[in-house]
């Protein structure tokens, strides 16, 4: 299957859509931010994470929120859905003895009698239909296990609202993707967790701040599901309208960002 109808496919089916990510594993690895080392000291001390710890992650990428767990000496666990991906880990992390990572889809992967102390994603189970998401991984959790919930708010406007202003108006001349990204997946709601039995929901927010050149940006932006299937003519306008608008305002963009951390138990029995 070439490229072009790999993302037709994409386009047009949203289990396909979940993979959108695994054609660009480089560009990803690059590119997609990592999360604050506070919200990681907090999420390890607050979930017990230590060499005792079994730890699983829902769709690690290429491991941009990875290393911290990992280096606890827990015995981590991931599942990836995209073979790229997968590859890209293993690479990275395959010599790491408490290191395990399985290519396969978590809403029909078979875990056998695996239970976890601990179950974490990073912008990655709001993929999965809160459905499936929150009664499995309640099922995978050991009495009285974590799961824990992470994603990025990332805001450019507050920095500079001239250059803000100026991205949007390329984005509503040429931002045209076949199929935006809420509209590619099922609903899902992190509060929604207590509704499948979780208990002691708590939201934590964490922040940091980013610096892209004009063409760091353009790259970070292929990285976001829907700008990756903007189709052409679009495309190229695009992608360049937001390199030329940010080497205008001197080749910077800033984001002052929120890493957003919910934290929720599965009841003791």
């Amino acid at each position: 299957m070439t490229q072009k109808s790999k993302f037709a496919e994409m386009r047009e089916n949203p289990k396909e859509y979940r993979k959108v990510f695994d054609t660009i594993p480089e560009q990803f690895d690059k590119f997609r931010p990592r999360y604050s080392a506070d919200l990681f000291e907090y999420f390890i001390k607050e979930a017990g994470i230590g060499p005792e710890t079994k730890v699983l992650e829902i769709g690690p990428g290429t491991g941009q929120a990875t290393d911290p767990i990992l280096d606890t000496g827990c015995d981590y666990n991931a599942i990836e859905l995209g073979e790229h991906l997968y590859a890209k880990m293993k690479e990275k992390y395959g010599a790491r003895p408490n290191f395990h990572i399985v290519n396969d889809d978590f809403i029909t992967h078979d875990f056998g009698e695996q239970k976890f102390d601990v179950i974490y994603s990073a912008a990655t189970i709001q993929w999965i239909p809160e459905r499936v998401a929150f009664p499995k991984t309640l099922e995978l959790l050991k009495p009285g296990g974590t799961l824990a919930m992470m994603f990025l708010i990332g805001d450019y406007k507050t920095p500079n609202e001239e250059l803000f202003n100026n991205i949007q108006k390329v984005y509503n001349e040429y931002y045209k993707p076949v199929t935006e990204y809420k509209n590619m997946k099922e609903p899902f709601d992190y509060l929604h967790a207590t509704d499948y039995g979780y208990v002691d929901l708590t939201r934590h927010d964490f922040y940091g701040k980013r610096t892209f050149t004009a063409d760091e940006y353009v790259q970070y932006c292929g990285t976001h599901s829907d700008h990756i299937l903007i189709p052409e003519p679009y495309r190229t306008p695009f992608f360049e309208g937001l390199r030329n608008t940010v080497l205008a305002a001197g080749n910077k963009v800033e984001f002052y960002d929120t890493y957003v951390l919910y934290l929720t138990k599965k009841p003791t029995e």
